[in-house]
């Protein structure tokens, strides 16, 4: 049987960070993938002409080379920003309506602001309040928790105590009184996957500072480029990896991991595993029952499962211009409705008036598509559920109406778009359940309810000996976040193993 320090299961954001970070401190380590490419929702796959970005939009925490935010450290500290073009983003994003309103946010306080109070010129005082109020809250969680201030107090860190808790809608609703305006401030719910009365304003106030503050960032090749980096580093620093080959079973042994049973049966004998995959796989697939401990099943059966999505990749024969599409990362908005409806929407097997996000990575980088041409993510969010309801010979109408009704609300923004599709691919919530393997297709772990949030999370540890987790099952989700999981996790074991 062949020996390792550590195995790594799944070569997502999580796994191939954790399995880099092992590698660099001379740890001999193992990497376990059953897809056959690197990267999890940090791939691309290839459709006539186009290679089509699966998953990022906007990369937070990587800030500038002069301002550098914690997730270019940590790459840094990895040795692969040296092989990486990262290409920033002008703008926050658009929002659209069918009704002719138009406003892009940009990565500028001030302007935005001057912007904002242009369009809403009765919420003009709040506007102001509203920005300073992110600000303060943004700074005090930097030095309560970024900087992990030994000591902290409610005198230290007043916006801290006082809105950590609370539900984004809330404070919308304390601060405005415009709908319009409140569903504008908001849209980037859309990233964290659960509406402003269940997203702790914690989130919210977080990502809008992150990505005005420290930038959104694209990837020159996409997030694939990113993935094959951080491999191709793994494998020189010594680690091995193998593709098509999953984990079947991860042995435990008096409260201790003692092993780990390959697809192909191959058993590795290691003391530290760090899993991957969905929390949900690791304790009720891969672990035999009698060894997992009663407060992990207490936990998973306390929290939600996230919603999944409907996603339509489009390649066109044309410059994005021609579709009328100036900005990178486009919010298609049919209702400024933020209640907990959201909800009964995203549980609906059609598409009417929900929230969708069109990204264009051509307008920040022109070589993104071949000359002449531009592509487009289309996405809006669906519970995977429903989905798994549909008798089989049923799945291709539902799945193809409401391709249909998504290209319809597009026109509505951009007229001539689908007369210029030239390729296009629909994924629905089985789709991403069978390519990440995830329980109803959830594309962002748990649910990231304000009773879940950042303060209560366990991190990347384990009642099991020898166990971590990593990836967004193990707490935030998004690519920073779940690519800084690993590399917490591996830090763990590095640590245990007495590695400098």
């Amino acid at each position: 049987m062949e020996r390792y320090d550590a195995v790594v299961i799944g070569a997502g954001n999580g796994g191939l960070t954790a399995a880099a970070t092992l590698a660099k401190k001379g740890v001999n380590v193992l990497l376990l993938e059953r897809h056959n490419i690197p990267g999890g929702c940090a791939t691309s796959f290839c459709r006539g002409r186009f290679e089509f970005e699966v998953a990022l939009h906007q990369l937070s925490g990587l800030g500038t080379p002069e301002k550098p935010g914690l997730l270019r450290m940590e790459l840094d500290k990895l040795g692969v920003m040296e092989n990486l073009e990262f290409v920033e983003l002008s703008d926050l994003y658009h929002v659209a309506t069918p009704k002719g309103f138009r406003i892009t946010l940009k990565t500028d306080r001030s302007e935005n602001i001057a912007m904002l109070q242009e369009k809403f010129p009765h919420e003009k005082d709040a506007i102001d309040r509203y920005f300073d109020l992110m600000a303060s809250y943004a700074n005090d969680m930097i030095g309560a928790f970024i900087f992990r201030d030994p000591e902290p107090s409610r005198e230290k860190y007043p916006y801290l105590y006082k809105y950590a808790l609370r539900n984004s809608k809330e404070i919308l609703d304390e601060y405005f009184s415009d709908p319009l305006l409140k569903a504008i401030l908001s849209v980037y719910w859309g990233y964290l996957g659960v509406p402003p009365t269940r997203l702790a304003f914690a989130y919210l106030a977080m990502i809008f500072f992150q990505y005005m503050e420290f930038k959104p960032y694209h990837i020159k090749g996409g997030s694939q480029a990113l993935s094959n980096a951080i491999l191709n580093k793994f494998i020189s620093d010594g680690g091995t990896a193998r593709f098509s080959c999953g984990a079947k079973k991860i042995v435990v042994k008096n409260g201790r991991v003692k092993s780990v049973v390959t697809d192909n049966n191959d058993e590795i004998i290691t003391e530290y595993v760090v899993s991957n995959a969905s929390q949900v796989t690791t304790y009720t697939q891969l672990i035999d029952p009698e060894y997992v401990p009663e407060s992990v099943s207490v936990e998973i059966k306390g929290r939600n499962l996230s919603t999944s999505a409907f996603t339509m990749f489009i390649g066109f024969d044309c410059e994005p211009e021609e579709l009328g599409i100036t900005e990178s990362t486009n919010f298609l908005m049919d209702s400024t409705d933020i209640s907990d409806a959201i909800l009964d929407r995203m549980q609906n097997l059609n598409i009417q008036d929900e929230l969708m996000v069109l990204s264009c990575y051509d307008i920040a980088d022109a070589d993104f598509s071949p000359p002449g041409t531009c592509q487009a993510n289309v996405v809006t969010l669906k519970y995977g559920e429903p989905w798994l309801r549909i008798p089989p010979r049923q799945y291709h109408d539902v799945k193809f109406r409401c391709a249909e009704s998504m290209l319809k609300r597009v026109e509505q923004i951009y007229p001539d778009a689908k007369k210029h599709i030239e390729e296009i691919e629909v994924g629905t919530p089985l789709t991403h359940m069978r390519y990440l393997g995830h329980p109803f297709g959830a594309i962002y772990g748990y649910e990231m309810l304000t009773k879940d949030s950042l303060f209560f999370q366990p991190g990347p540890y384990s009642p099991i000996q020898g166990l971590f987790l990593a990836g967004g099952w193990a707490g935030d989700n998004g690519f920073e976040p779940t690519l800084r999981s690993g590399i917490s996790a591996a830090k763990s074991i590095i640590r245990r193993l007495g590695v400098k």
